[in-house]
């Protein structure tokens, strides 16, 4: 049955009430709440609730390529949707589940295996492309590391690799929010090792591409103390590193244009 199909069938099942004689792939689906469709530039979707609570939303190619590969949004639904739309016509997934002002902490982590669970429900493929523009990064790359072997590629656009560089300095609120999340002081976070830049040896490891577009003069997020330290380490480690630089180019646009160059690297890379 096509993923879509397959979807709104187990939603209909919450609506009629059938709990009985069901599967587990059907009880599980069974958890969530009465979903909606949603239209993305064309292409059809639903969006439903998670157990926790969490949005979360497929859209689904006209026809699926072989083992329904997907692409992993995090934040900024619909923002800059070149590279989304392209794999779509390519016969991609495109998924989201919200991790707002989690800041990818654990609680974010936990979420997305909540998320990632349901996908495998799904028969969606079991490597998914990460991807993650801006304050994305922290939960594409924390994710990961927790998870190397789940992981096909990750895209980061302008990624926030360090939560010392964004939020804190930019953000009062954020960095508030942030150091509530991760359970951490100021001070504590002079000394904090739970960013995307540290421990990215198993990642490294599981031999995960990693590609990047960074605006060069982002003042926002500076690539200087995220996305490039990130890059460093990486390749430190034997890890595969691909980056498209924008000269003169800030924290905004996010993404390639034209994109072809990397929605090229990305299928290339898919596994």
């Amino acid at each position: 049955m096509r993923p879509i199909l397959r979807l709104f069938f187990f939603l209909s099942l919450t609506l009629l009430g059938a709990a009985q004689d069901v599967t587990p792939t059907e009880r599980f689906a069974l958890k969530k709440q009465e979903g909606k469709t949603l239209s993305f530039h064309g292409f059809e979707g639903v969006e439903f609730t998670l157990g926790s609570g969490a949005l979360a939303r497929v859209v689904f190619p006209r026809e699926a390529a072989e083992d329904h590969p997907w692409i992993w949004r995090a934040r900024f639904w619909g923002h800059q949707p070149a590279l989304d739309i392209a794999l779509l016509e390519k016969g991609y997934h495109v998924c989201y589940c919200d991790v707002a002002n989690l800041y990818g902490s654990p609680q974010a982590v936990a979420r997305w295996d909540e998320f990632y669970r349901f996908s495998q429900e799904l028969e969606l493929h079991p490597k998914p492309i990460l991807e993650g523009m801006s304050r994305g990064g922290l939960i594409v790359f924390n994710w990961a590391k927790a998870n190397p072997e789940k992981v096909s590629a990750i895209y980061g656009d302008n990624p926030v690799c360090d939560i010392r560089s964004w939020p804190r300095g930019k953000s009062a609120k954020d960095w508030e929010g942030c150091l509530s999340t991760y359970g951490i002081s100021e001070e504590q976070s002079v000394e904090f090792k739970g960013n995307p830049i540290d421990g990215l040896e198993e990642l490294a490891a599981a031999k995960v591409p990693l590609f990047f577009v960074l605006g060069e003069a982002d003042e926002v997020v500076p690539i200087e103390e995220n996305a490039l330290i990130l890059s460093k380490r990486y390749q430190a480690l034997k890890g595969s590193v691909t980056i498209w630089r924008k000269p003169g180019q800030g924290h905004h646009p996010h993404g390639l244009s034209p994109v072809e160059p990397l929605v090229k690297a990305l299928l290339e890379c898919r596994n």
